[in-house]
Order: structure tokens, then C-alpha cells, then sequence
């Protein structure tokens, strides 16, 4: 992004709660389902060449997992494995289309038909292309899949793993919440909302926490991500992003009213992202500096 340009908000991003919806709307529709045909159209987001993508034809679809913020198309032989980044997405069809997708002619990186015709494609906008996929026989030979810390909705996150993750070393509270390594799942925008509804500062230290803040905010973890989920439970692909955006109290919403006290809703902005935090319910009334181009939050 170039110097002085408004900061990339990222509250379509998928994170925990979109790629859950998304695992269990593909996983409802595809279970049972032979894989007919797997037509790579972005080579660029291929990160593996064996097994090959042509390895999944006349597999059996046993399900679609979530790890992290990575979707998995478990078959009774190989994974397919997608990792969205920012600007990834899933597409669904009742009827894949007949017309062959080609490369560098639109947004579709990967398509998969089902034998009964249905299917979808796996879509990136924009020309920064980070989305990620990989055939594998086990997501764990990923290595980023095999790193990934705890499972905020799993009951392995409990209040004492969550206070370790926080006195391990001193760190930012927002970096620590988006470090995939120690908490899996949460990305830019829920951790602005973890916090708001937290009530504290996104530059908050981790070691600076006492027992009750510890506790508090594994509470608000838990809330946040499962009032998300339940929100677009049962939606189509296609609405999910729209229900990640209303739900949103402060990211995305610099200079609007805050919906708990009414406060202007403040931004401090990075090299290639922004966050979003109310300064009554957060920092004591007071704004923070704004650290365009800081590395303290990577």
C-alpha cells in the first residue's frame, strides 16, 4: 500500500467464526460426495505437487473441517487444504458451470465439481495473491497447519492455558491474540472486538494481566467468537461476510458512535493494516499515537 493511503480494513477477512460457517455449509453439501473433477486455475496458489489435485478424483468427500483459519476437504484419500488470506473466498454452485475457468481471466484460483454436478470454486480478489492450497495426505505435513496453537472454542482453552500463553513473554495483547501459533483462529477484526468487549487496550502487555483480567478475557473470547458463529450459522456462503460486518461493534467503524458508551471510535493505523478501539471503554479516554508504519503488532 503506498505511504499516506487510508489503511486496509479488514473486517471480511475469514477468521474463526466464517471459516466454521463455511466448513459445516460445504461439509453439509458435499459428505458422501465423489470428487468428479479439480480444475487448478491459479498455479500461483498450488503450494504442493504431491499428491497432485488430479489425486482426489473418485474420492469419496468424508467431510470439510476447519483448523484454524484453514478449510480442509477430507476425503477417504488425499486433504485439500485452503488457506483464504485476505482476500479469499469460497463460491458455491448447485451446478458448476460447464464453461472451463481461464487463468489470469478473473478471481477463481481453484474449481471443484462433485459428481452429482454440484461444486465451487475457491475465488481471490484483488492482485495480491496470498491464498494458499495444498494437497496433502495429513494436514499436519502443512507446517503451518501443524504450529497451530489452541482452539479458542475448544476445551482445551481454558483460563489457565490462556494465562501461560500470556506470561510465556511480554507481549502486546492484540499480537498475541492474532498469533496463530498460540491461539488459532482469530485475525485483526475479532481481536479489535475481544478487546473492546474486554475493555482494554490493544497495546495492553500480556504480563501486565492479573487474575481477573485473565479470566475476563477468556470469558470475552469465548462470547465474541460464539455470538459470531451462532450469527451466521445456517447462512449461504455468500452472506457470511455481510453477517461478519454487521455484527462488528468497533473495526471497521473509526468515526462512528461507540454502541456501548457513544465515544468516536479511533483508529491507529500500520504498513498494511489497521485498528479500531473506543477510548472511553478501552484506554481511560485517552487516544493513542497513531503508529503508521510500526512493526509492533506483527
Amino acid at each position: 500500500m503506498a505511504r499516506g493511503a487510508p489503511p486496509r480494513h479488514d473486517e471480511g477477512v475469514p477468521e474463526l467464526p466464517e471459516v466454521e460457517s463455511l466448513a459445516r455449509f460445504l461439509s453439509e453439501r458435499t459428505a458422501g460426495r465423489t470428487v468428479a473433477d479439480v480444475a487448478v486455475v491459479a498455479v500461483s496458489a498450488l503450494k504442493t505437487f504431491r499428491p497432485a489435485p488430479q489425486d482426489l478424483l473418485g474420492r469419496t468427500v468424508q467431510e470439510v473441517r476447519r483448523h484454524g483459519k484453514w478449510l480442509d476437504l477430507a476425503t477417504d484419500g488425499p486433504h485439500l487444504l485452503a488457506h483464504l488470506s485476505r482476500a479469499g473466498w469460497v463460491r458455491w454452485y448447485d451446478r458448476v458451470p460447464t464453461t472451463t475457468p481461464r487463468p489470469g481471466r478473473g478471481p477463481i484460483a481453484l474449481r471443484l465439481r462433485l459428481d452429482d454436478g454440484s461444486g465451487f470454486d475457491l475465488t481471490e480478489a484483488g492482485t495480491r495473491k496470498r491464498l494458499a492450497v495444498h494437497v496433502v495426505q495429513d494436514p499436519r505435513d502443512v507446517a503451518l497447519v501443524a504450529e497451530l496453537g489452541v482452539d479458542p472454542l475448544s476445551e482445551a482453552f481454558t483460563v489457565e492455558r490462556l494465562g501461560a500463553l500470556l506470561t510465556a513473554r511480554t507481549q502486546q495483547v492484540k499480537g498475541l491474540l492474532r498469533d496463530q501459533r498460540a491461539i488459532a483462529g482469530i485475525g485483526n477484526a475479532y481481536s479489535d472486538e475481544i478487546l473492546h468487549a474486554a475493555r482494554m487496550s490493544p497495546f495492553a502487555l500480556s504480563t501486565s494481566l492479573d487474575a481477573a483480567a485473565v479470566a475476563r478475557l477468556h470469558a470475552v473470547v469465548r462470547a465474541v467468537l460464539t455470538e459470531a458463529l451462532d450469527a451466521s450459522a445456517g447462512r449461504p456462503a455468500a452472506e457470511l461476510k455481510d453477517a461478519k460486518r454487521r455484527g462488528l461493534q468497533v473495526h471497521g467503524r473509526t468515526g462512528q458512535a461507540c454502541p456501548v458508551c457513544g465515544d468516536t471510535v479511533r483508529e491507529v493505523s500500520f504498513a498494511d493494516r489497521s485498528l479500531q478501539y473506543c477510548p472511553t471503554c478501552q484506554t481511560g479516554g485517552r487516544p493513542l499515537a497513531d503508529r503508521r508504519l510500526s512493526r509492533l503488532l506483527r
